[in-house]
């Protein structure tokens, strides 16, 4: 369902179906439109604000460093750099990691080195690259090009050569691996493609299988990540160790920054010159980060994420009886018979932020910090909304 666009908006190239509603001013859990109606966000901006919106802590972060350095060239060191990095590492697994701007530019650092791994680390020996069915990395061609959806794809076509396997399917892919094979990308929790959930074991058989063939295994944590499954990273559920973790979306709390960790196996493969960005890890967006992370590291924090989660995955259970609710933590879905736009419009409509993934899931990530009386209140106006559709 398209919502046409307003006149205000006429500047804008129209590749948005948009909700007429401005957002101004946020405060927590909650957002104020123009006309200061008040909504609950259950969406956080695609999973974005993970501390919520004017967060004490991130608001002097972010205002005492915009009165310092906003932003110094990669030519040079950066202090907030470094200590970012160590915090991401010391918190993931041992690397070194290469700041951007976005959750597709760490993709598209991954899908670099992946060739790198291939063309430089092994002569030249490894050229397939493996990804699957449902999954989103990105939109730019080359993560664009391990995105399997055609209505993403077809538009631009042709895309660089990738498989596509089912996802969650281990004997799929242990079929499709062998030494050609130069890297296999995949997400925890596939989160544009309705919060699909794989199998238990199947991370782990993934590792086991890039272990054996010498391919590196690259896990999406754009959407999962920093806490938003109740861990770190939504891999340490399954102990799996990546070769290559990307990061962006709630790792700035809004401020936009990405982040690709390149695994001890491969983050000398990109030497001075061959990758860089203007404003990946500027000071302001480092600083932002770092106090994201110090908040989410807090011990207790994931408790209460996951805790939290449990209750919103309960009370959706309940109203949505017969339905499937997927996902984990404060990521989740719930499938519907159709189109989840009419729903989204009508929770708008009770003042309730929520969004959609893929076809057919309604799609729910609030901010971290929500509280229990306000995860009542979500199923409380969601039961509303359906009332309406």
């Amino acid at each position: 369902m398209t919502t046409p666009a307003p006149a205000s908006a006429s500047f804008l190239v129209q590749n948005y179906n948009r909700q007429d509603v401005r957002f101004i001013r946020g405060a927590g859990c909650h957002l104020f439109d123009e006309h200061g109606r008040k909504y609950l966000d259950a969406f956080a901006g695609v999973a974005v604000s993970a501390l919520g919106h004017a967060h004490p802590r991130l608001v002097a972060a972010i205002s005492q460093q915009a009165g310092q350095l906003l932003h110094a060239s990669n030519h040079y060191g950066i202090l907030q750099q470094e200590a970012l990095a160590k915090t991401i590492v010391q918190s993931g697994f041992p690397g070194r990691v290469l700041f951007c701007n976005s959750g597709t530019e760490a993709n598209e650092c991954a899908y670099k080195v992946v060739r790198l791994w291939g063309n430089v680390a092994h002569g030249g020996a490894k050229t397939r690259i493996i990804a699957f069915e449902n999954g989103f990395h990105g939109r730019t061609i080359g993560s664009l090009s391990i995105t399997a959806s055609a209505k993403y794809r077809e538009p631009f076509a042709p895309m660089p050569a990738c498989e596509f396997l089912p996802f969650g399917d281990a004997d799929a892919l242990e079929r499709a691996m062998g030494a050609d094979v130069a890297g296999v990308f995949l997400e925890p929790i596939q989160g544009e493609g309705g919060i699909m959930v794989p199998p238990a074991g199947f991370l782990a058989r993934a590792r086991e299988l890039c272990t054996r063939h010498g391919a590196l295994l690259v896990v999406d944590e754009i959407q999962t990540g920093v806490g938003r499954t109740g861990r770190m990273y939504a891999h340490q559920h399954d102990a799996v160790v990546p070769d290559i973790m990307t990061l962006a979306k709630g790792l700035g709390g809004g401020v936009p920054i990405g982040a690709a960790v390149l695994g001890t196996s491969c983050a000398d493969l990109l030497k001075p010159g061959l990758h860089g960005t203007t404003f990946g890890g500027n000071p302001l967006a480092c600083a932002a980060a770092i106090t994201v992370l110090d908040e989410v590291l807090t011990p207790g924090f994931l408790a209460r994420v996951t805790e939290r989660g449990d209750q919103l995955k309960q009370g959706l259970e309940k109203l949505f009886a017969g339905s499937a609710v997927r996902g984990k933590g404060l990521l989740l879905g719930v499938q519907l018979p159709g189109d989840p736009a009419p729903l989204v419009k009508a929770a708008l409509a009770e003042g309730l932020v929520v969004g959609p993934s893929g076809n057919n899931t309604l799609r729910l990530a609030p901010p971290l910090i929500i509280s229990e009386a306000e995860v009542d209140d979500v199923i409380a106006k969601l039961r509303l909304a359906r009332i309406r559709t």
